[in-house]
């Protein structure tokens, strides 16, 4: 590559770096108000105020709302199935046996640490699929339900194993979904009910120990 020609790859570099570090910054923002607002609630304007833009100038980056909106729910995902991935990664031929206790406990808290550090991610998310998921509907079939059913498989090699008691592996994963992400959705409530201002660590943490126990006891095996 001559100096002139790697000139213009480092400019061409540097400009694709900025824009994607503005594109993340959007969509930082973003989130916030889609999960404030709603979808049909959210304007354009109103995110590029607080992204410190003018509305045509975000719009050269994201054209439309919806656009913007599944580059928030694409991130949301990312995040979101980035920490679920322990389960499928066990279900793997050459992944090492752990017990199926430490696994789900290792779930459970990741499924927590999410509700705790992207409460805005997580209701967007929740806001969306409450809907009738109308506009993001196929990227979550497309996304979720294979982690889904890979964790499934992994759950029904355990029980034929006898590593975990027989239960409805669908539904144990829809009720460790539910438990968690509540305590984002539905983290207002909780706070009213104890009295504060917002969920603090150690109310996540409790959650944990409580969660943890309901499903390990439902796992354990019979006579295990």
């Amino acid at each position: 590559m001559t100096g002139k020609n790697a000139v213009r790859a480092g400019a061409a570099s540097r400009r694709m770096q900025n824009r994607d570090r503005l594109e993340a910054d959007i969509a930082a923002v973003a989130v916030r108000v889609f999960a404030e607002c709603g979808y049909e609630g959210t304007s354009v304007a109103a995110i590029a105020e607080g992204a410190g833009l003018s509305k045509q100038n975000l719009m050269y980056y994201f054209p439309t709302k919806q656009e913007l909106y599944a580059r928030v729910l694409d991130g949301v995902l990312d995040d979101w199935l980035e920490r679920m991935s322990s389960l499928a990664q066990a279900g793997q031929d050459d992944a090492p046996a752990a017990h199926p206790a430490d696994l789900l406990r290792a779930y459970v808290q990741a499924k927590l640490r999410f509700s705790r550090e992207q409460p805005y991610a997580s209701r967007v998310y929740a806001m969306e699929v409450i809907g009738g998921a109308k506009l993001y509907g196929d990227q979550i079939r497309e996304r979720v339900v294979p982690v889904l059913k890979r964790d499934i498989e992994v759950f029904e090699r355990w029980i034929a194993a006898g590593r975990m008691a027989p239960v409805n592996a669908t539904h144990l994963l829809f009720a460790i979904w539910a438990m968690t992400q509540s305590y984002a959705d539905f983290a207002a409530q909780m706070a009213l009910v104890l009295d504060r201002r917002q969920l603090q660590k150690k109310d996540f943490d409790e959650a944990e120990e409580t969660i943890v126990g309901l499903v390990l006891a439902l796992i354990q095996p019979h006579g295990g």
